[in-house]
């Protein structure tokens, strides 16, 4: 018998990080990598079309980009990295999920809030009996 498989067949090794996405920069996985340079660009777009306008130069809006997304994975992946900081590694993705089917329930059903239970109050198993 293999040290790895105890006497009841359980296994005594088992990597519990195997099947999580690695971290590639600043805290962030791949994913939430694309998020954050996805929400920067488009803050630096937003950004930059007024200063192209001011400059009356068009390379203003993909410098304001690359600046935007730069700042952002920098900024951004620190953030990220203090919010998951001892929190188990799905608490981010059922947060924002929790808080789109909260505070914005149309758009809940986009990032898979519908099916959050978020009901408040006490629950009962209705098992009781009344003397």
């Amino acid at each position: 018998m293999s040290d790895d498989i105890r006497k009841d067949g359980t296994v005594a090794f088992l990597p519990h990080r195997l099947n999580h996405h690695p971290v590639v920069v600043r805290g962030l996985t791949a994913n939430e990598l694309w998020v954050c340079a996805g929400v920067s660009s488009g803050l630096g777009l937003v950004a930059g079309i007024p200063l192209a306008i001011a400059f009356a130069t068009v390379a203003m809006i993909p410098t304001a980009m690359v600046l935007a997304v730069a700042g952002g994975v920098f900024i951004g992946g620190g953030a990220v990295r203090r919010i998951k900081r001892g929190r188990p590694e799905v608490w981010l993705y059922r947060h924002l999920q929790w808080w789109f089917a909260t505070h914005l329930p149309p758009l809940a059903a986009l990032v898979g809030g519908h099916s959050l239970v978020t009901r408040s109050g006490y629950w009962t198993t209705r098992r009781s009996h009344a003397p």
